[in-house]
């Protein structure tokens, strides 16, 4: 991998953009090097290469293929270095904050305005001796079963993550997706018990998937939910799959999907609008996706698209990390829970920073 990182130091010295990424329980990392710092966008997701969206707005950066070079490298065996203990320090007044901005969540769905909306806050930390390279390392080898990436353009800016959520999956006409949510903390066994609150926010997210889907596809099979593990904390996850119709394109399917309801909220519009003037911050990139884009796969002579949801992740402003997490609200929830959701969610990357 060495060969591989110097590449990454030698794009980032010359601020030309770049996207490097694992894909979950693959052995290999792989890179696109753009050639030049245009800024390019993907306009239909008929083009070829690794693409950024963000949450809110249409405008999807893309690295292309034709502009770049794409390299491959086996991972390290991991190195055995143990996770040291984070201290989890309060910020009364960001707690304040977000309980308060759940608290009117939970009043707006009682009041019939949705039934369910996802509220996130956004959390900096001071990281003076960040180093890219370091820290995408740590993520690759301590969170093997997620999709982990780092994105750079000098134009925008450096995103890091490492999200357990596909948003969608694609080659020919046939695509898989999946409904994640729910959340508790991991304590060394996936084998739990769950609450009827944060099984109902699974099965919202379920049924919107299905329900929006129905024009686009044919053939859909969906799985019995079941518990994952992604970093220090559990999930609902429930597989769907089946076959895109000849006359939908890939681009109909994601614009159905994104936001889903794991990210935004039931009804998606409300649950949108109210995230937009209530959150009091731009969630930029988060919760948008990326992924690779009608990616060429010569073994089976077929394109191929594999896009993620943007979450556990942060952007690096100088010496700066700016955290991004998020809870999916109810009208069961209780605003300290929450809280203390987010700030378990915090250290999937507080862990590697």
């Amino acid at each position: 991998m060495i060969d591989f990182f110097i590449k990454v130091k030698q794009q980032e010295a010359q601020e030309l953009p770049f996207a490097i990424y694992s894909k979950p329980y693959k052995t290999e990392v792989r890179g696109f090097f753009q050639k030049n710092d245009h800024l390019y966008f993907a306009e239909t997701l008929d083009e070829t290469g690794f693409v950024f969206a963000p949450f809110h707005g249409s405008q999807m950066i893309l690295i292309p293929k034709n502009q770049s070079v794409i390299w491959e490298s086996e991972i390290d065996p991991l190195e055995d270095t143990p996770i040291a203990d984070l201290e989890v320090s309060e910020n009364e007044q960001g707690k304040s904050q977000f309980e308060n901005l759940i608290q009117k969540a939970v009043k707006a769905i009682e009041n019939g305005e949705f039934t369910k909306v996802v509220l996130s806050r956004k959390e900096i930390l001071d990281v003076p001796d960040f180093d890219l390279v370091t820290v995408f390392t740590r993520l690759i080898q301590r969170f093997p079963n997620v999709f982990c990436y780092c994105w750079y353009h000098p134009k925008i800016g450096l995103w890091m993550g490492a999200t357990p959520e596909r948003l969608l999956k694609a080659s020919r006409k046939k695509f898989c997706s999946m409904a994640l949510a729910g959340t508790q903390n991991f304590n060394g066994t996936t084998d739990v018990v769950w609450e009827r609150k944060e099984i109902e926010e699974q099965q919202y997210v379920t049924e919107f998937i299905l329900e929006n889907l129905k024009g686009l596809t044919s053939e859909v099979a969906v799985s019995s939910p079941y518990t994952v593990q992604a970093g220090n904390v559990l999930h609902i996850k429930t597989d769907i799959e089946g076959i895109i119709n000849k006359t939908s394109k890939l681009t109909q399917v994601v614009s159905v999907l994104h936001p889903t309801p794991a990210v935004c909220g039931l009804p998606k519009e409300a649950a949108k609008e109210f995230i937009l003037e209530n959150e009091g911050y731009d969630r930029k990139y988060y919760t948008g996706f990326l992924g690779e884009l009608n990616k060429k796969d010569f073994t089976e002579k077929k394109q191929k698209s594999d896009l993620f949801v943007n979450l556990r992740c942060m952007q690096i402003k100088g010496k700066r990390a700016h955290l991004y997490m998020g809870c999916g609200i109810t009208k069961e929830s209780i605003p300290e829970k929450e809280w203390k959701e987010s700030v378990n969610k915090s250290m999937t990357m507080k862990s590697v920073l």
